[in-house]
Order: C-alpha cells, then sequence, then structure tokens
C-alpha cells in the first residue's frame, strides 16, 4: 500500500543527497512531490527520472519571494499541500576565533532563515488543507556540541528548538512538526572526499554503535515513517537517525569483557 497515496510534498535542497532520496522515495509511496533547489541541472534531472508526478522549482530557501513561488507552484500543479520538508542546509568547518561574519550568516541564512521562510509560507495552505505535516531536518550536531563546527551546531540546535515551538503553534491546526537528526551520511556534505564506505567506516566510525556511515535511502525512510499516517500522534519530537551516535561517548572496555566490548 502506497503510504503517501493522494499526498502532497514540497522538499527543500532536493537536487541531490537526503533530499533527492527523499523525493524518489516519496514518489515511490504515491505523493507528488515539488523539488526546491539552486542545483537547476540536477533538480530538474531529479524530477525528470521521477516522472510525471514531480515538479522541480528554483528554490533559494533564503528567498522569501522564491518560498512564495514555490508553495503556488505546488497548489496550482497538484491543488493542495500536505507535507513541507525542510531539507536544505550547509556546514562551515573551522576554529571559532576563524569565523568570519559573512560565513556564519551564510550558514544561519541557509539553516535557519531558510526554515522559518519555509514554514512561514506553507503553514497557509497547509491550514487551508486541515492538516500536514512539517519536517525539520536538523543533525546529531542540534542534540550535542561539535569541535569545529560552531556555526552549524548553532543551526541545528536552533532547527531542533523552533520546531518544538511550531509544534505548539499548529497542533490546533492539526499540523504536525518533527525534527529529524541524522548522524554521518554518504552524502557530499557528509563525505565530502567520496570516499569508500569502507575506508570511511574504518577511518570515522568506529566510534559509532552500528560502525557504519548512514546510507541516504535511511534517512528518507524515516522522514517517510513521519509524515505517514503511521505517525499520527508524533509532533514536537526529535527523531535521531544517526546509528546510535548520540546514545553516548565510545570508551574502550575493561579488561576481561567480552571479545566484541573490546572495540
Amino acid at each position: 500500500m502506497a503510504r503517501l497515496a493522494g499526498k502532497v510534498a514540497i522538499i527543500s535542497g532536493a537536487a541531490q543527497g537526503m533530499g533527492a532520496a527523499t523525493a524518489r522515495l516519496f514518489a515511490a509511496e504515491g505523493a507528488k512531490v515539488v523539488l526546491g533547489d539552486v542545483l537547476v541541472d540536477k533538480g530538474e534531472a531529479v524530477a525528470a527520472e521521477i516522472g510525471e508526478n514531480a515538479l522541480f522549482v528554483k528554490l533559494d530557501v533564503r528567498d522569501e519571494g522564491d518560498w512564495a513561488k514555490i508553495v503556488a507552484k505546488a497548489t496550482e500543479r497538484f491543488g493542495k499541500l500536505d507535507i513541507l520538508v525542510n531539507n536544505a542546509a550547509i556546514t562551515h568547518f573551522g576554529a571559532a576565533e576563524d569565523l568570519r561574519k559573512e560565513d556564519a550568516e551564510r550558514v544561519l541564512g541557509i539553516n535557519v532563515i531558510g526554515t522559518m521562510m519555509g514554514v512561514k509560507h506553507a503553514v497557509p495552505a497547509l491550514k487551508a488543507n486541515g492538516s500536514g505535516v512539517i519536517v525539520n531536518i536538523s543533525s546529531v550536531d542540534g542534540m550535542r556540541g561539535c569541535n569545529g563546527l560552531v556555526a552549524y551546531t548553532a543551526s541545528k540546535w536552533a532547527v531542533r528548538g523552533m520546531s518544538k515551538s511550531y509544534a505548539y503553534e499548529y497542533g490546533p491546526f492539526g499540523i504536525r512538526v518533527v525534527s529529524i537528526h541524522p548522524g554521518g551520511v554518504n552524502t557530499e556534505m557528509g563525505n565530502p572526499g567520496g570516499e569508500s564506505v569502507a575506508d570511511v567506516n574504518n577511518r570515522s566510525f568506529r566510534r559509532v554503535p552500528l560502525q557504519r556511515i548512514g546510507e541516504p535511502e535511511e534517512i528518507a525512510r524515516t522522514t517517510l515513517f513521519v509524515c505517514s499516517d503511521d505517525a499520527s500522534y508524533i509532533t514536537g519530537a526529535e527523531i535521531a537517525v544517526d546509528g546510535g551516535w548520540t546514545a553516548g561517548h565510545y570508551e574502550p572496555a575493561l579488561p576481561g569483557a567480552p571479545a566484541h566490548l573490546q572495540g
């Protein structure tokens, strides 16, 4: 059974990575999908691959005009809006004392203001529909601190917090809001060097309980669940999809512990 049959979804940052995986999965589960991104060629290619149930619209999430346009096109083409997935994000790595104001503003503009503007422009259509779901993609770094990622971490804590506020504000209108917190994911952001999965796992993921990087489809499947009727009583929640990364800090086992605990 198609879990999103008859639903219409807008997905930002949908030209590649988790956004593209989410768009493909939603369409396979019966949804009409509107893909937004600044990467026009890639976004149009994903929409063409999905077929007639997909539409690409150029979207800079910092631009209110772009948000107004994508919501209008979604409702004109498919008649309504049921789901918003705020997925678009960037990162910035470096020492805190080297952080330039313009870099901080770019990270916060896309990750925080972009999410706010998406909600602002989607909510009237969701209210008109009488129900809806908003999924804001945060990060494990929205649940902890991370060395060298102060601007990104600040942005993802903000996404986590605003999601809870939105859940309160829009729950009375039948709109559910959830933040999803991926760990390391095998995308251009999570694996910028394009290393093999085996090399990435050996280098960076031995400390994660499942001892591997995640795949974009695994995040997409969680987003699908949240947006489906199976999650009808879930709102204001934060869901970590991180292979157990946020469960705690890995420590070597004590001498005499079973072999599988020796690391």
